[in-house]
């Protein structure tokens, strides 16, 4: 049984993209009969002990807080600490491959073990960690710590075995860096179908409680960072209002901009019509999905949005919503304007305006998109089918000479 030993971040009972993603791959995985493990680094923030199954999903932690005092020397110890609890996890427990996904300081850890041990590694990147800083208000394009950063991970992709990529976008960045595009595959973000492929019907009580009775109804549901452009939205309210006198905008999540946002919807001359349903347990979102008639993503264009694709659009596909979003790059790989969803003008509230209003004017398409949409996800974003994608790569790692000596 082949052995693939998961390098992460953080991860259930966590909740964020990057925890239901690896939850996917890891599912998917041990159905296909593969023995998987993952193991966090000091960046998990969930408390717990050292090895725990959650969702039926073996995770290893590494012990001790985080490093504090000086950034550089923080990572540089928590790097460490990875690595020895990597290194003790292997030692009883000897991986065939070893996995690891993004940010570039699981990579490092990682790639010591490995090639002490003869392990072949892929490196997952779900999005540049330059770049995650920048849109998340921690970092600034062009600055040291921006151009340091982009250097380790420019040197990981290139110590690495194989590469594996979400997107066209960061598999163009990486091979415009000189890295050869035939050690890099393309695993995109995909929906579990047996989690989100049955979608439910609409609760009227949380209809009532919601105050959505009658309302044409655009939802956001998401993290609450500013790169998502959930501030667009919120000042294209008053102009959509105009257009369409009954709709609602239902914010559903949380994060560092929430506050801001609130004090933005109030002091909106439209306010009564802006819903905050704060954070919700993961086993209730598909009832808000519910609620919802158009999902919007009116993300701003920046090189993050630009290279990286979301996953929270493919959920709402899989769940018969209708999908309307900016025109970056990152949507632009999974939604075809006219097709599958709508594509409007980023940074422009009265574009998303005239974009979120026109569809509410004509009704008479939205069953062909749905239908259209869900089979897109059904077909080409299907976790199922997805991890068919490493099957190659693994083999080759495990037929490769490194990895035939070291077993001998």
């Amino acid at each position: 049984m082949t052995r693939i030993l998961h390098v992460l971040d953080h991860s259930l009972p966590m909740h964020s993209g990057y925890t239901f993603r690896t939850r996917a791959i890891l599912r998917a995985q041990a159905a296909k009969g593969w023995e998987v493990r993952g193991i966090t680094g000091r960046r998990h923030g969930a408390p717990g002990p050292l090895e725990e199954v959650v969702d039926g999903l073996r995770f290893h932690r590494t012990g001790g807080e985080a490093a504090s005092g000086n950034p550089l020397l923080r990572e540089w110890r928590d790097i460490s600490a990875h690595a020895e609890a990597i290194e003790s996890l292997i030692a009883g427990w000897r991986p065939d491959i070893i996995h690891a996904h993004s940010p570039v300081l699981n990579a490092i850890a990682a790639q010591r073990v490995a090639k002490r041990h003869g392990i072949p590694m892929i490196y997952e990147i779900r999005a540049f960690w330059e770049d995650a800083a920048v849109g998340n208000g921690t970092g600034t394009e062009g600055s040291p710590r921006y151009w340091l950063t982009r250097q380790l991970e420019t040197h990981a992709v290139r110590a690495a075995d194989a590469v594996a990529v979400i997107c066209e976008g960061l598999r163009g960045d990486l091979i415009a860096r000189g890295v050869d595009a035939g050690k890099i595959i393309v695993s995109p973000n995909g929906v579990d179908m047996d989690q989100f492929g049955d979608p439910v019907p609409r609760d009227p009580a949380l209809t009532a409680r919601l105050g959505l009775e009658g309302a044409d109804v655009v939802g956001f549901i998401g993290s609450f960072y500013d790169y998502e452009g959930i501030d667009h939205l919120i000042a294209a309210m008053p102009r959509l209002v105009r257009l369409r006198p009954r709709v609602k905008l239902l914010l559903v999540g949380g994060g560092p901009c929430e506050q801001a946002l609130r004090d933005q919807a109030m002091a909106s001359p439209f306010a009564d019509h802006i819903l905050f349903a704060g954070r919700v347990p993961h086993d209730q979102v598909e009832h808000y999905y519910a609620q919802v008639d158009i999902l919007a993503y009116p993300r701003k264009a920046m090189r993050l949005t630009d290279l990286v694709t979301p996953l929270k659009p493919l959920e709402a596909m899989a769940q018969g919503r209708l999908v309307a979003a900016s025109d970056v790059g990152g949507h632009r790989e999974l939604i075809e304007d006219g097709v599958t969803g709508t594509l409007f003008t980023p940074g422009d509230p009265a574009a998303i305006a005239v974009a979120l209003g026109g569809m509410f004017a004509d009704r008479g398409f939205w069953p062909e998109r749905r239908a259209v949409a869900r089979a897109f996800v059904e077909r080409e974003r299907n976790w199922s089918s997805n991890i068919l994608r490493y099957e190659p790569v693994y083999r080759r790692l495990l037929d490769s000479p490194q990895r035939l000596r070291a077993a001998a």
